[in-house]
């Protein structure tokens, strides 16, 4: 798991609309991280074979990225990733003001596939 605040810079769009790769980012380091400590490697991402941008994301916001390793074969791991808004700007309050939100919102989920090359594979299963 990861958590990050979505910046003025990571804002695409009007109304610091945050552009939906950047989830697609987080779940690739998200990724990263679980084929570290599943392969000792950080292998590779090949294909995403499905994304959903559920809920707007703005600047301002804290994400939370999820992700898990469902099923391995020899050197291919099909993951699922979730990202979720945790915190929330409360512009109309302040500039400053913001809410840690009772029940995380799911803005995004995908899955896909990453492989780490059997040569590159440290950690034995």
């Amino acid at each position: 798991m990861i958590r990050l605040r979505m910046s003025s810079q990571d804002a695409h769009y009007g109304g610091n609309l945050v552009d939906g790769a950047k989830m697609l980012q987080l779940f690739g380091d998200v990724a990263t991280e679980l084929l570290i400590i599943h392969d000792g490697d950080e292998g590779l991402f090949v294909a995403y074979d499905s994304v959903e941008f559920l809920v707007p994301v703005f600047a301002g916001d804290f994400i939370e990225a999820t992700g898990e390793i469902v099923s391995a074969g020899n050197s291919s791991r099909k993951m699922t990733f979730e990202a979720r808004k945790v915190i929330a700007p409360r512009t109309d309050i302040s500039d400053s003001a913001a809410d840690v939100l009772a029940e995380p919102i799911v803005v995004c989920r995908a899955s896909g596939t990453c492989v780490v090359p059997k040569k590159n594979q440290r950690i034995q299963h």
